[in-house]
């Protein structure tokens, strides 16, 4: 079986929420860490290069696209699988195998996947952390990228002649935006959700104006 790899997209996606450290520190859970996440061998003191950094990183997320391929049966966009990696990546292989997201997830349910990625917020002490909570965040930003992946028993529905479908193309600026955007609400709650549906209200209300002037003109 060949291992699966993260787009370069996904890539600067883990670094970005990993960060680089070129001198070991001790992480919230008080263990050494040193480049980007990279714990095994740690040690007070060791320093590393940059070079290094990127090696060890490369190293570290092979383990972790491994296991999401092998534990994964559903079909994965790229944003998908990265968002999976780098969320493995963080809570460990261990957590992600035994996970009620990848159960759910191998049965297809792929909208649970936001809420339950939002499960993982805190940290060993079971405290909530804002840090994991801003992370869990994007990386549901990142599944929600990737289009839904339907069965092949599912037929695409066809627009219904003279239906009200409009093509997002032609609205333009922030209507377009937020119409586009509908999909990753989601698995949202709070706030996020409130932004979310507030954008996509004002794309319907921009949309039927829109409608109305061509008719009328």
């Amino acid at each position: 079986m060949t291992t699966r790899r993260i787009s370069p997209e996904g890539l600067a996606f883990i670094k970005q929420w990993e960060g680089l450290r070129l001198e070991a520190y001790r992480c919230t859970a008080g263990v050494w860490t040193i480049g980007y996440g990279h714990t095994l061998g740690v040690t007070e003191g060791m320093k590393i290069n940059q070079e290094d950094a990127e090696k060890l990183l490369l190293i570290d997320l092979s383990i972790s696209e491994s296991a999401v391929s092998r534990a994964v049966s559903a079909e994965l966009t790229d944003s998908q699988f990265a968002a999976l990696v780098s969320w493995t990546y963080n809570v460990g292989v261990g957590a992600m195998r035994k996970s009620t997201l990848v159960r759910k997830l191998n049965g297809r349910d792929y909208s649970a996947v936001p809420s339950e990625l939002a499960r993982w917020n805190k940290t060993n002490g079971n405290k909530l952390d804002a840090g994991l909570s801003n992370r869990r965040a994007a990386e549901a930003g990142l599944w929600a990228r990737g289009a839904f992946v339907s069965s092949r028993s599912v037929e695409p529905a066809t627009p219904a002649q003279g239906s009200m479908a409009v093509d997002v193309s032609k609205l333009g600026g922030v209507a377009a935006a937020a119409a586009t955007a509908a999909p990753a609400l989601t698995g949202l709650s709070g706030v996020h959700w409130a932004v979310g549906v507030a954008l996509v209200a004002g794309a319907v209300v921009l949309a039927a104006i829109y409608l109305l002037k061509k008719r009328d003109a």
